[in-house]
């Protein structure tokens, strides 16, 4: 039998169509705030932890990485996970690549520009230990003091175990063997 030219075409349309679709299907929109739910920045949050004090949660990430977009849509969107974050934690997103400069424990942190790629904020570099990866969560206690930080996506149900095990103050119980 004898496959015709339209037929072909109906294919190749089929197949490109259904690419595109998989394709703009993990396009990542913002995560909405609500009125439970907002995303700080590291100055607001401090404030705010002046009046009522809780842990921070920092996301820390960039523009370009595919990765920390994939997470807001897939797992920070989640109402479970805004919900936790929202009642323990002052969640902060925190562009590594900022160029404000950024006063954190009276100590005034700026851009690094030509460190990598791109340049990097000096906060950032310090948040993750000179070792920068996206998306990395750093996670400081009430006094601004890290607690604990992890890297890579993590879906919500990966991630909320660590939210609970930071909230509950379980790092203090457990120790590291050498």
């Amino acid at each position: 039998m004898k496959k015709s030219p339209i037929f072909f075409a109906f294919a190749l349309v089929a197949i490109l169509g259904s690419m595109y679709a998989f394709r703009t299907a993990n396009v990542v929109a913002p995560v909405e705030e609500t009125p439970a739910f907002k995303w700080y920045t590291l100055e607001e949050a401090m404030q705010a932890n002046e009046k009522t004090p809780k842990k921070f949660f920092i996301d820390v990430y960039t523009d370009w990485c595919r990765w920390c977009k994939v997470m807001d849509s897939q797992t920070f969107s989640q109402e479970e996970v805004k919900n936790y974050l929202a009642e323990h934690f002052y969640p902060v997103k925190l562009d590594a690549e900022q160029q404000e400069a950024i006063t954190f424990n009276g100590k005034e942190y700026k851009y690094l520009e030509g460190t990598g790629r791109r340049g990097i904020h000096q906060l950032a570099l310090e948040l993750l230990k000179g070792r920068p990866s996206y998306p990395t969560i750093v996670y400081l206690d009430e006094q601004l003091k890290p607690v604990h930080y992890t890297n890579g996506f993590k879906k919500p149900a990966q991630l909320q175990p660590e939210l609970k095990f930071v909230a509950e103050e379980s790092y203090k119980k457990v120790s590291a063997k050498r």
